[in-house]
């Protein structure tokens, strides 16, 4: 990502926590260029896929700010939920977005209509919600420790996979082709699920369980190019698996953190990683040293996400 010939104006690199602020930075310099006071906590950031919107997730509702302008109030605030909100993605068009809440329930919200388009109650406050990349099915895992499917045209759940029995499960990700699903739990381990396609639905198949951290996993993903899987822990490490034979062998540690690292996300190219961290910081990671070569210092408290937006919007 930090290529010379890229304009720093194309990355959009975010991080938010307890502070109740948003941090927007220059992703080479690490120079701050804009901050915004958030009415609560921020839990989750998603950037939308034309980079003109950033929502932040709180407690209860999801705040939508226009990236490109200095305004730096919510052009739109989501309400409906009444608790926590744990997750948020952008549909692929950027015409919807899906949430998860402590509430125990999964929204969907139209961008440009007010009200809730679709609404999942599963009954335990939900963790983390990731949508397929086939744009037609939803993955949730909640605190029953259950990973849930859902049909977006059936309007319902058609899956559940129950790795461990009442193990929180904290985290998910999908690989971009869909052909992985991977979930992360309140022990350490993470499950590695192959996709198949049933027709019009997907089908999962157990690949493999690793235990990859001796304290919690907060934050799993899996790199654009479907190579490596970051999981994120308590235990103030970031791990690299190596996710292109499907074997999941361990590939590296990033060390550096002082406390919990909370979250992570990769460059476009997969080369470069940011990660958040209690101990108030971000840094930009440049995955083949295994070096920071950023640090975002700035917040007040916790960093416990964020956000990066490194593609070239045609």
């Amino acid at each position: 990502m930090p290529a010379v010939e890229q304009s720093q104006t194309e990355v959009v690199l975010a991080t938010a926590g307890y502070d109740h602020t948003i941090k927007l930075w220059e992703a080479l310099s690490g120079v701050c260029v804009r901050t915004i006071q958030n009415p609560d906590p921020i839990n989750r950031l998603t950037i939308s896929p034309d980079k003109r919107f950033l929502a932040a997730a709180g407690n209860p509702n999801i705040r939508l700010y226009d990236v490109q302008s200095a305004n730096n109030n919510p052009i739109v605030t989501f309400e409906g939920h009444t608790a926590n909100v744990t997750a948020v993605a952008f549909q692929n068009a950027g015409r919807w977005i899906v949430s998860g809440s402590e509430d125990g329930t999964i929204k969907i919200f139209d961008i440009r209509a007010p009200g809730i388009q679709r609404d999942y109650e599963l009954k335990s406050p939900v963790n983390d919600v990731v949508i397929h990349p086939n744009q037609g099915e939803l993955v949730s895992c909640d605190q029953n420790g259950s990973i849930r499917v859902w049909d977006l045209a059936e309007n319902q759940c058609t899956h559940e996979l129950l790795p461990e029995e009442d193990v929180p499960v904290h985290c998910v990700s999908m690989a971009a082709d869909g052909s992985l699903l991977v979930a992360a739990n309140n022990k350490g381990n993470y499950y590695v699920w192959k996709t198949k396609n049933a027709g019009e639905a997907t089908d999962f198949e157990a690949l493999t369980k690793v235990t990859a951290h001796s304290k919690y996993i907060t934050r799993c993903v899996l790199s654009p190019d479907n190579k490596l899987l970051a999981t994120c822990s308590a235990d103030h490490t970031v791990k690299l698996w190596d996710a292109s034979t499907q074997r999941f062998t361990p590939h590296s540690t990033l060390e550096g953190h002082q406390r919990w690292v909370w979250d992570c996300a990769f460059s476009a190219d997969s080369a470069y990683l940011l990660t958040a961290s209690s101990d108030h910081s971000a840094r930009l990671w440049d995955l083949q040293s295994g070096e920071t070569i950023r640090h975002y210092n700035g917040h007040q408290k916790a960093v416990v996400c964020v956000a990066l937006h490194d593609v070239s919007v045609i």
